[in-house]
């Protein structure tokens, strides 16, 4: 019999989620607030610092989607399969309308709507879409499809939308970021193609079957898979031919070497990246396995109200934003436009320092009224909280 209670092993996972939330908000702090005007992987004009901000944000995403699937198993134990798959299916498409709609006046401030993005949550939402038809199959198969799309999906690197003609924007959609005209006046920008994403969603279903295992067992399970994923990057990226359509280049002295070494691609998310991202993560979940974390309540919290985590925190940094550029520039509305998530301050924004207060100050701020909209979840009899 498993000797760790189900709220435990909630309490792991759920910290393990509020955790990449709070580091995910630094990122898009410095996407408004940061004055370089260069991406931070560009090895050309970043630095460590810069780098590194950016780096430790890549296991936002992949966990988050991961932990999206591992959460839709443990759903299964409470519903059946077709109780689950309608779940699954509406609430994709909710998370698609949120993207669309609440999601994208937070990014943009700009109801003209000519252009949206295809973001995080647009990706988890159509994922969902697709596992409420995959979570239909055995388990072992969901876990088979979820880790071939990951390990295969680059080999398809080569294949490029404009080459597919009047099909091409199937393309944008599944493997490669790019705009798709809907109206003339109107385009979306699919930045998260979904391929991957499904993949990492199904692998983090099929992953929350481990948590009906004893946890001796479970633990040694997680040590295995944290051991063989980030092993198995070092060995890939080694080698430097398979599993990121960059491979890394030697560069003027070892520091900027070992940047590019670990220069992974995120749009969309690479083999590679995957592994080094997800790989860590099972060594912290094996962890955390049985342990107690009641000293940590905030990032508890947090993991426990993702979707309105993430709604609060890009309207308050937004804001923010809207009000430092006043106060800074006297010229705050730029930041109503649908070039904003180009670094919207530039050469008027702030130095890295500044970023790392105010999104200290973010995460700060979001605990009250996200500990408040815990406890209304707790309190809802209705059920349709889950949707947020």
């Amino acid at each position: 019999m498993d000797q760790t209670s189900p709220k435990i092993r909630l309490d792991s996972i759920d910290f393990v989620r509020g955790l990449v939330m709070v580091i995910m908000a630094l990122d898009h702090v410095r996407d408004f607030f940061s004055n370089a005007t260069f991406d931070p992987t560009d090895l050309s004009h970043t630095d460590g610092w810069y780098f590194f901000t950016r780096f430790i944000t890549h296991f936002c995403a992949p966990v988050f989607v991961f932990l999206a699937g591992t959460g839709a198993f443990l759903s299964s134990k409470r519903q059946n399969p077709n109780e689950l798959s309608k779940f699954l299916f509406t609430r994709g498409i909710w998370l698609v309308i949120l993207e669309l709609t609440i999601i994208r006046f937070g990014w943009f401030f700009n109801a003209t709507y000519t252009v949206s993005v295809g973001q995080v949550i647009w990706a988890i939402g159509w994922s969902m879409v697709a596992l409420s038809l995959i979570s239909r199959l055995p388990v072992k198969a969901v876990a088979i499809l979820g880790i071939s799309i990951i390990i295969f999906h680059n080999f398809l690197d080569g294949i490029q939308a404009k080459s597919l003609g009047d099909i091409g924007w199937l393309w944008n959609i599944f493997h490669e970021p790019g705009f798709i005209q809907l109206f003339p006046n109107y385009s979306i920008f699919y930045l998260y193609p979904l391929l991957p994403w499904i993949g990492v969603m199904s692998a983090g279903y099929a992953f929350g079957a481990l948590y009906s295992l004893e946890q001796d067992r479970r633990k040694s399970i997680l040590l295995m898979l944290g051991i063989s994923m980030t092993l198995g990057f070092f060995i890939l990226r080694g080698i430097n031919i398979y599993g990121d359509p960059h491979s890394w280049i030697t560069q003027q002295n070892p520091f900027f070497t070992a940047l590019s070494y670990f220069n992974v691609t995120k749009y969309p998310p690479s083999l590679l990246y995957i592994l080094i991202t997800l790989g860590p993560v099972m060594f912290l979940l094996r962890a955390l396995d049985g342990m107690q974390i009641s000293l940590a309540k905030p990032i508890l919290t947090f993991g426990r109200v993702p979707m309105f985590y993430y709604i609060s925190h890009i309207y308050l940094i937004h804001t923010l934003a809207f009000v430092a550029a006043f106060i800074h520039t006297n010229n705050p509305w730029y930041f109503t436009s649908d070039a904003v998530l180009a670094q919207p301050m530039g050469e008027r924004g702030f130095p890295l320092w500044v970023v790392y207060l105010v999104w200290v100050s973010v995460v700060i701020a979001l605990y009250p009224i996200c500990k408040w909209y815990s406890g209304v979840k707790k309190r809802d009899t209705s059920g349709w909280l889950r949707y947020l």
